[in-house]
């Protein structure tokens, strides 16, 4: 398929791009978008998701904002996920929906950022990239009932350093905290981990919206566990840099860099 006669559009190698990562990243906004494609005006970004969008290619819906207006998200539409033999589902948007919970979203765009920083900013440490980023969708297996928010491999003189990312967002307890790390450390500490990746170990990155959340976390995961997890906020990352001197054991107060 080389374009969409209903709208006349040829596909290019940057729309075919922004949808094989949309199959990854699930929803994004124009900025994401921007990101990913590689778009370096504006205007020129919102010309090509509204021709992608009335195309059929993505879904289009509208989420408010804090300051009382609304942008637009997009996702893969059907089409897309048959024509680029998606991995994963698609979400379940109709277009040009108006969403007043956006949790999920909101979720899934926290994530991205993640994804966005680590493949697609330079990473300030010699002979370190990204090999690869694996997004999750059921449990790892049918013992450990854990479904992390992503999982990365970086590269760093021939070594891998396999990570899984948690995202946190406010909206789960204590408890659900403590059952989270004590499925970390037995899929640490079982075998599954290696014979899952076929790699021996692994940490567990946990990014929190606040100071005050992160520490919460810290106390609830070091009941099972003072190895496997790194902690810090969206703040940190933004003012000092993912790869800074930002990160928190689950015990202790050195802040420590990931790599």
């Amino acid at each position: 398929m080389t374009g969409n006669r209903k709208a006349g559009l040829v596909l290019q190698q940057r729309d075919r791009h922004l949808l094989k990562e949309l199959d990854t990243m699930r929803v994004m906004d124009r900025e994401q978008a921007k990101r990913v494609a590689g778009f370096r005006s504006t205007t020129r970004a919102n010309t090509r998701l509204l021709a992608l969008t009335r195309a059929g290619l993505l879904r289009r819906v509208f989420v408010g904002t804090i300051f009382g207006g609304r942008k637009a998200l997009y996702a893969l539409s059907p089409a897309a996920v048959a024509h680029i033999e998606a991995r994963h589902p698609a979400f379940q948007l109709r277009q040009d929906q108006a969403i007043v919970r956006i949790s999920l979203l909101e979720h899934q765009l926290h994530i991205n950022s993640v994804y966005l920083t680590v493949k697609y900013r330079p990473i300030p440490i010699a002979g370190t990239s990204l090999r690869r980023w694996i997004s999750f969708h059921e449990p790892l297996t049918q013992a450990i009932a854990l479904i992390p928010d992503g999982y990365l491999e970086l590269e760093q003189a021939s070594q891998i350093r396999p990570m899984f990312l948690e995202v946190d967002l406010g909206s789960e307890d204590s408890r659900v905290w403590e059952k989270k790390a004590a499925a970390y450390l037995r899929l640490a500490v079982s075998g599954e981990f290696e014979r899952i990746f076929q790699k021996p170990q692994f940490r567990a990155l946990v990014v929190a919206t606040t100071d005050k959340r992160m520490r919460n976390i810290r106390a609830a995961v070091a009941k099972a566990t003072e190895k496997i997890f790194w902690l810090t906020t969206f703040d940190n990352i933004h003012r000092d840099g993912f790869w800074s001197s930002i990160w928190l054991r689950s015990t202790g107060d050195q802040k420590l860099p990931l790599l």
